[in-house]
């Protein structure tokens, strides 16, 4: 079964500005993919139409479906889209976690889509739940600091706590919105190889936003490229070259190269190992 499957999309901000040009994607249960491009280039919009974020320009022959079901029609979210939303965590740049709130809090919110309201509101979340949410941050390595506020975490502390949440929330699908562009090279590695562990070993599919091709050689085995809101690659991330990058992207590719990289030399990419993460949650 495909996990996520667009059709067709479009969408315009204002009179000119077209952030997706009738884009068009599939990625299968279990895939693990990159979605790169320069700046303005439609990562972020197409993740969040895909999330059920926002809906697209009004195209009877557009459509998002999630795991078999429609998120989106014609631009329209569907009825259903709350529902389906249940099923797809999404982790943001900004990490997104309530400052004033301790860790473990922060992450037990990740139930809030199965639950009554009121009961979320009130922070009446049980035993089992909050089991499930120490057995989530020891799973990502932040368990010691799950009674700290959240504001006192570090960037990719934070980041941590938040793929920790979509752990919680039970998501099969996982959409990570360049989850490490604010962070040092060895934290980013970290979240990254956490993303990898858990579209190996608990078969959820990720689909991460990239801003430098090397996460891209490194962890996902296919990439798609985006330019003025249009896919112009989609194979492969092993033909990520700079001298390929420098075809598709133009004087825009080199916001995509590595540091000490030239185009038209092969980069050496070095795989990171992967952390022994326990087995998924129950």
């Amino acid at each position: 079964m495909k996990a996520v499957t667009v059709k067709n999309l479009s969408k315009t901000f204002g009179a000119k500005n077209r952030a997706l040009d009738n884009v068009s994607v599939d990625v299968e249960d279990g895939e693990m993919v990159a979605l790169i491009g320069a700046s303005g280039s439609g990562k972020s919009t197409l993740l969040r139409h895909i999330a059920g974020l926002v809906e697209s320009d009004r195209n009877a022959g557009s459509s998002v479906v999630i795991f078999g079901d429609t998120m989106q029609r014609g631009g329209r979210i569907t009825a259903n889209a709350r529902k389906l939303r249940s099923r797809v965590g999404v982790v943001f740049q900004q990490f997104n976690l309530v400052s004033r709130l301790k860790v473990l809090t922060n992450v037990l919110l990740g139930n809030l889509g199965t639950m009554p309201r009121w009961k979320g509101t009130l922070g009446l979340f049980s035993k089992d739940q909050k089991q499930t949410a120490m057995e989530a941050l020891e799973r990502v390595g932040i368990a010691p600091q799950a009674l700290q506020r959240g504001s006192t975490l570090s960037g990719g502390q934070q980041q941590r706590a938040a793929i920790a949440r979509t752990l919680v929330q039970g998501a099969k699908l996982l959409i990570a919105d360049e989850p490490i562009a604010s962070l040092d090279p060895s934290s980013a590695r970290k979240v990254m190889n956490i993303l990898r562990e858990l579209n190996q070993k608990d078969r959820i599919t990720v689909l991460v936003s990239l801003h430098q091709v090397e996460y891209a050689l490194n962890y996902c085995p296919r990439t798609i490229a985006l330019r003025n809101g249009e896919v112009v690659y989609d194979g492969p991330s092993e033909r990520l070259t700079p001298e390929f990058l420098g075809e598709l992207y133009g004087a825009e590719s080199e916001e995509l190269f590595l540091p000490g990289m030239q185009a038209g030399n092969k980069p050496t990419v070095t795989k990171p190992k992967s952390p022994a993460l326990k087995p998924a949650l129950a």
